[in-house]
């Protein structure tokens, strides 16, 4: 809780507080996509090394589409052991025991039950990381890996090379609109926007985040951005508040 020290002070504070947005777009630079390998047999060696050989196929079906061998990562290796249970054997109708004058007839006894039987096999499941230096050919290289006889594993995402950048220079363009935003609204009350007292980061983020917010609450987002297919959107929304002068 704030102390009371805080609360004068907020109380007392003549200003105005915005919300900053900004938008930048960038081109992809490269796509990314999982693939999931799997083998099964009937030991774990065996199973791992179906695994592996399949593995191969599928890098070397991709080779020709200029997948090389450092841009296929494994991200995990696992090996389930799977049983199959068989039935008893029961006999048929007819041949069940019939309750005489004695009673019923010891437990299992007449039934021809078995012992039951467990045949254990192995599967092998190999998840690989797969990046496309061309963005344009991410679907040519998923259908080439499918084709081979990889699963692909959800979606294909599209990148940029230095997301960091893209994200500071998002965060910088909002900072600079809830200063411009402040400063209308100060003029227009006859004041002077002065020194930000408190600026609160509320979303940084990518991949959409942008259009999802604009189709939920389409009044409160900057018009002027339109939509721009084939780029990556990096958004940004500061909260700042500035003394009045």
């Amino acid at each position: 809780m704030p102390s009371n020290g805080m609360r004068t002070e907020a109380q007392q504070l003549e200003g105005v507080t915005v919300l900053g947005e900004a938008v930048r777009r960038i081109l992809p630079e490269r796509a990314e996509f999982l693939i999931e390998v799997t083998a099964g047999a009937g030991t774990v060696a065996q199973a791992l090394r179906d695994s592996q050989m399949k593995a191969v196929q599928v890098t070397q079906a991709l080779a020709p589409l200029g997948i090389q061998q450092n841009d296929i990562q494994t991200i995990s290796l696992k090996v389930h052991n799977i049983y199959t249970p068989l039935m008893p054997a029961l006999p048929g109708y007819g041949g069940l025991p019939q309750i005489g004058p004695g009673g019923f007839p010891p437990y299992g006894a007449g039934l021809g039950v078995q012992s039951e039987v467990q045949i254990g096999s192995y599967l092998a499941k190999n998840v690989l990381r797969i990046n496309v230096r061309e963005p344009g050919r991410a679907g040519e290289v998923a259908d080439a890996a499918a084709r081979a006889g990889a699963n692909v594993v959800g979606g294909l995402n599209f990148r940029a090379s230095d997301e960091a950048n893209a994200r500071r220079a998002a965060l910088e363009a909002a900072g600079k609109d809830a200063r411009l935003r402040a400063e209308a609204l100060a003029a227009a009350a006859g004041k002077q926007a002065g020194d930000p007292v408190v600026i609160t980061e509320e979303i940084l983020a990518n991949n959409g985040t942008y259009a999802a917010l604009r189709a939920m609450t389409a009044f409160t987002l900057t018009p002027a951005m339109s939509d721009f297919v084939g780029e990556l959107e990096y958004y940004a929304r500061v909260s700042a508040t500035f003394r009045f002068q």
